[in-house]
């Protein structure tokens, strides 16, 4: 077995990987045999969509929950995340790689492309292609690599998307066969289809959304964790008047917003620097006892 997945299962490549998660625990040592994990990747990985002031960059999200659990029983635990709201894939290669390389991490998840295929002539194929290489060099450094199918976005203002999304999956699954990566398929995470996932600006997850991905990928590490299923809370009735009033709202202030600065080529991560540029413990002075244990 390769140094990358110590402590992984090991059946083949594509076998493991089509057939979905290994939610069994004892597959690995207790607690996990990782050390030191670094996110890389965009809005998603950043956290946006849930914000809360006692994280780091004011925004928690989906990889500081995983880090939570990964700290667990490991007091030499720790973690970086490089990811910077509005990246493309390019500038996530650019930017990141070499600096996450630099920590010298066994664990790493890298999750772009998302905001590429949001612009006209966005091309899953090419984007596949340049992801290739990015996996095998981070997967060559002897780390376990995360990759992220993206969500289905049908029920989304995300939805005239979904079928590059779909290529772009399938593409991703095999790039992961190849460089024996591991597969969190938020495409098949079908809690996900809730509106209740996804934050006012309709397209980042809510904290209930971050909460279940983050489930998810411990699940699929094979780790044990904390983190319980939540079920929404049923919605009240809205009348269509309603409905359209929120529409507006969401129009005025998150999607006009958003085509403007298309045109004017700015991100909304233009100035913004990454929330964990250095690995250190994900609990500061004030972890309260025995959290780790």
């Amino acid at each position: 077995m390769s140094p990358r997945n110590a402590g992984m299962p090991s059946p083949s490549g594509a076998e493991a990987i089509l057939n979905g998660p290994m939610i069994d625990p004892t597959l690995n040592p207790e607690p996990h045999p990782w050390h030191r994990f670094v996110a890389l990747g965009d809005s998603f990985t950043e956290g946006i969509g849930d914000p809360n002031p006692e994280s780091i960059g004011g925004n928690r999200g989906w990889a500081d929950r995983v880090a939570e659990e990964l700290t667990r029983g490991r007091a030499d635990f720790a973690y970086a995340n490089l990811a910077v709201r509005g990246r493309l894939l390019q500038q996530v290669i650019d930017q990141q790689v070499e600096p996450a390389l630099a920590l010298r991490p066994d664990l790493v998840s890298i999750s772009a492309g998302g905001n590429d295929l949001l612009r006209p002539g966005g091309d899953p194929d090419l984007l596949a292609e340049k992801l290739d290489g990015v996996v095998a060099t981070l997967a060559g450094s002897g780390a376990t690599v995360v990759l992220f199918t993206g969500p289905d976005v049908r029920e989304t203002v995300l939805g005239s998307i979904r079928s590059k999304t779909a290529i772009y999956n399938e593409n991703l699954r095999t790039i992961a066969a190849r460089q024996e990566a591991v597969i969190a398929d938020m495409w098949a995470l079908r809690q996900l289809l809730n509106p209740q996932m996804w934050s006012s600006d309709r397209l980042h997850f809510s904290p209930l959304g971050h909460h279940t991905i983050a489930a998810m990928v411990l699940d699929t590490l094979a780790v044990r964790h904390t983190l319980e299923p939540l079920q929404p809370k049923d919605l009240p009735a809205r009348t269509w008047r309603a409905a359209r009033a929120e529409d507006l709202v969401w129009a005025r202030d998150y999607f006009v917003p958003w085509v403007l600065r298309r045109l004017r080529h700015q991100s909304s991560g233009d100035g913004i620097t990454a929330k964990r540029l250095q690995a250190a413990p994900i609990f500061g002075p004030g972890m309260p006892p025995g959290a780790a244990d």
